[in-house]
Order: C-alpha cells, then sequence, then structure tokens
C-alpha cells in the first residue's frame, strides 16, 4: 500500500502550546524545528518522525477521547523503567506505572498523558526468555516497587 514511506506525520491541536511544547520537547529529546504563536514543528530523524503541536484557536472543544493513544517504542524493559522515572521527575501525569502485562500482546509498558490529555504508550516487545517466565495467572508484573495500585 504505502511504498518506501520515510517520515511519519502527526498533529495535535493542543490546550496550551508553550506547556505542549516543553512536554514533547522533554519526552522527545528534540527541540522545536519551527515555532510560531500557533504551533511547533517537531522534526525527530530517528523516529521518522514529523510532528506538529498546533494551538486548538477554535470554539470547538477538544476530543482526546476520539485519540486513543500514541506508542513510542523503546529498545528494553530498563529503557521503559528510565522513561518513569524521567516521567516522573518532570512532572508528567502517569496513568499506569511501568509493569509487564502478558494478555493480549505481552508487553513491557508506561502509561502517560500529556498535557492536553492525550494518551502515550511507551513499550517494549519481550525478548524470548522474559516471554517464558510468563505467571501462570497472567497477571501484570509491576516493574518498579510501590507502584502497584
Amino acid at each position: 500500500m504505502i511504498v518506501s514511506p520515510v517520515e511519519f506525520h502527526l498533529s495535535f491541536r493542543v490546550s496550551d502550546l508553550e506547556e505542549s511544547t516543553a512536554f514533547y520537547t522533554h519526552f522527545l529529546g528534540a527541540e522545536p524545528k519551527d515555532r510560531t504563536s500557533r504551533f511547533s514543528t517537531f522534526i525527530v530523524p530517528h523516529l521518522r518522525l514529523n510532528l506538529v503541536l498546533l494551538i486548538n484557536d477554535s470554539d470547538k472543544p477538544l476530543d482526546t477521547y476520539s485519540l486513543y493513544h500514541i506508542g513510542l517504542g523503546v529498545s528494553d524493559k530498563a529503557a521503559v523503567i528510565e522513561s518513569y522515572f524521567r516521567a516522573k521527575a518532570y512532572g508528567a501525569q502517569i496513568v499506569k506505572p511501568p509493569r509487564t502485562t502478558w494478555r493480549g500482546t505481552p508487553l513491557h509498558e508506561l502509561w502517560l498523558r500529556d498535557p492536553t490529555g492525550y494518551g502515550i504508550e511507551v513499550y517494549a516487545r519481550l525478548t524470548t526468555e522474559e516471554l517464558a517466565a510468563m505467571p501462570a495467572n497472567q497477571e501484570p508484573t509491576y516493574l518498579v516497587p510501590g507502584t502497584e495500585p
């Protein structure tokens, strides 16, 4: 269907451009390429990502329910845990702390919310050895002590 894509482009309307720009600068580890009073554009070559944050300057309310979430795959369980501590230090809203889930697609995952309310999943796929350690009850395994509900 798509032949040799070179970049993935997303654009979100946001409630507070400054706050959202600061969040995504920290989250992506990249400064905006372009920035005006109406939008911020991030070009992140290693992710092949072009992300535009556009201020919601209409009278229409933002609907963060329609976009379930965006996901960012990281290398391994340690990267998910490190992302948690960085997000916590930044003051990001943590929806679900780092854990390993077994049902559906087994993943190490962390769920955040950006300043507008969009969901963000940071995840790593399990190795063969990690999959072999699946508990019989398939209940989530929390990766940071003291974060269990």
